[in-house]
């Protein structure tokens, strides 16, 4: 995905208290769904009740949660120029009224966002299933290491969207509507473009899609990461002493050096592993649930060849 989304994605999952945005933007996202990032792409590999990874019968869903609505009304960048009413004509209508108004964006990834009555769809017995999830799905139906599991599922009974793909963007937009106030054309139903300029992304959705979703990551148990992070600092400690003995030619190294330990090294200590070491009855040993957060969002920016 193109790095002029960030902007409303971290403020979407700070704005709307933890939820993300489905990548590409107005995908079905539900709960149970398990998903792995690669490349910058979300991809939805199955769902957990689908599969019969769980039995549904097991699952508690809570349904028509209402969210914060304040929540899901914001901007970043934006200005409006210009707010104003005029009239025109038709043969068919005759003189009518409008509203007109200018949305200006001051940067490339500015946006506008609008949400009405948004609510979601919750598993609410998380507690009771995510042992037994992590045993199925690191061991027994998958041997994943890397993976999401959506938890919850939002939608709202209509939504508007507009990204600013370069600096002074703009967005003209009017409507007809009888007695009605400038400061909510956008996002109505009645409203129309005018014309735009260097808008990368408007959408508005009038269905409740579940585009928008919290999850929880496979993530390794703390005190194993811990050990394993101790025990390669310690071998990197030693590596060009005894890089020195073995070769018989003179590398250069400079003394007390050390590279350090930088990113996400879970997966490292996982490969690691002795065979047979991560088995059904040690799984809960290494793994747990952690939820996705902003570091995670980032994942849909990151690109590979470019």
């Amino acid at each position: 995905m193109e790095n002029v989304y960030r902007n409303f994605y971290r403020s979407f999952y700070m704005r709307t208290g933890g939820f993300i945005p489905s990548n590409p933007l107005n995908h079905d996202v539900f709960p149970g769904d398990f998903f792995q990032v690669r490349n910058g792409e979300m991809i939805v590999l199955g769902n957990i009740f689908r599969s019969g990874i769980i039995d549904p019968g097991e699952c508690t869903f809570a349904y028509g949660t209402k969210q914060n609505p304040a929540g899901w009304n914001f901007s970043d960048g934006l200005t409006k120029p210009y707010s104003g009413r005029g009239s025109g004509s038709s043969p068919v209508a005759g003189e009518f009224e409008f509203s007109r108004q200018i949305l200006s964006f001051d940067k490339r990834g500015s946006f506008f966002f609008k949400g009405n009555d948004p609510e979601s769809v919750k598993i609410m017995n998380w507690n009771e299933l995510q042992q037994q999830l992590i045993i199925r799905l690191t061991q027994t139906f998958y041997s994943f290491r890397e993976l999401y599991v959506v938890t919850e599922s939002a939608t709202a009974a209509d939504w508007t969207l507009a990204i600013a793909g370069a600096e002074k963007a703009e967005l003209e937009i009017a409507t007809d509507a009888e007695n009605f106030g400038l400061a909510d054309i956008f996002g109505h139903h009645s409203a129309k473009t005018i014309q735009s300029k260097d808008i990368e992304y408007y959408h508005r959705e009038t269905k409740r899609k579940p585009a928008f979703f919290k999850a929880k990551k496979l993530a390794v148990q703390d005190e194993k990461l811990d050990v394993f992070i101790s025990e390669l600092i310690t071998e990197r400690q030693s590596r060009h002493e005894w890089a020195s003995d073995f070769y018989d030619y003179d590398f250069h190294y400079e003394q007390g050096y050390s590279s350090g330990l930088s990113g996400d090294v879970h997966t490292s200590l996982l490969d690691m592993l002795s065979a047979n070491e991560l088995n059904p009855n040690t799984a809960l040993l290494y793994f747990k649930w952690a939820d996705a957060n902003l570091d995670d969002i980032e994942n849909f920016f990151l690109r590979y060849g470019y």
